[in-house]
């Protein structure tokens, strides 16, 4: 036999068992990243939200393809991707970076990469002031952790929560899921509203609200006389009753106008804020 022909089988054979030896370790690493429930995160466990429910959750929030989206806390990403089906921007805010990945993984196999990203990162330190719609899973506390950036998002800004509320704020709508799913199954609705607390001029008279999240009350002072008012904020849009008359208006800045219904008549009216001087008490 030949001894450098025999040399070569050797050596090509070792090599095809090299070849094969590697192979389970490279296909395992090519593996996709397979996510616990109830697996430990910065803030929260993991637990998805069930797919249903997150259309509801679009549903409420009526996104559409106008909208930019930003879900926090995105875990593998479901919400994110539902929202870009539906022609949206989507953007999720995730802290495991193995989740990250898991998402954009799922995202490209959807077709949506293009409108889905992801970014590894810190809610608490995330800026999402440019989204119209913020959707989310977290737990109570973590709610009412963000709640202060969140109210003071651009008016008219939706939020959406599976299953957690915001404590005192009180939801501007809610969507429950029957079939298909046993827990976590409802969604809250939050529209954030303008900050009108204070006095406002009208062309006779003034107005002074005081304002806890969307619900408004205080006093109309029109032609020397007092009238309590309440009413509501739904973003830049106001209604309120004061006494037998309906107001409805919209804001605009330090400027509200609109319309006013009383059972005799129905007339315009507007309103400008009034601006406290600079070091005044």
């Amino acid at each position: 036999m030949n001894k450098s022909l025999t040399a070569r089988s050797l050596i090509l054979a070792l090599a095809l068992v090299l070849v094969a030896a590697s192979f389970p370790i490279h296909a395992q690493q090519q593996e996709k990243y397979q996510p616990t429930v109830g697996q430990q995160g910065k803030d929260v466990v993991w637990v998805p939200t069930n797919e249903g429910l997150v259309n509801k959750m679009l549903d409420l929030a009526q996104v559409t393809s106008d909208d930019y989206v930003i879900d926090l806390g995105s875990g593998d990403g479901r919400t994110v991707i539902a929202a870009a089906k539906r022609g949206a921007r989507a953007f999720g805010i995730e802290y495991n970076p193995d989740m990250v990945e898991l998402s954009k993984q799922n995202a490209a196999e959807a077709g949506v990469s293009d409108k889905a990203t992801f970014v590894k990162a810190d809610l608490f330190e995330s800026d999402f002031s440019k989204a119209t719609v913020i959707t989310m899973f977290l737990l109570p506390d973590i709610n009412l952790k963000l709640r202060p950036k969140l109210l003071d998002l651009k008016p008219g800004t939706r939020i959406v929560s599976n299953s957690f509320t915001m404590e005192e704020w009180q939801s501007d709508g809610t969507a429950t899921m029957e079939a298909g799913c046993t827990t976590w199954c409802t969604a809250y609705l939050w529209i954030i509203p303008a900050k009108v607390e204070g006095k406002w001029q009208l062309p006779n008279g003034e107005l002074t609200f005081n304002q806890k999240f969307q619900m408004v009350t205080g006093t109309l002072s029109l032609d020397g006389k007092d009238t309590p008012i309440s009413g509501k904020l739904i973003g830049e849009q106001i209604s309120f009753d004061a006494g037998d008359s309906e107001y409805s208006g919209q804001m605009n800045g330090d400027a509200i106008s609109g319309i006013v219904k009383s059972s005799a008549a129905e007339s315009k009216w507007s309103a400008i804020r009034e601006v406290t001087a600079v070091g005044s008490r």
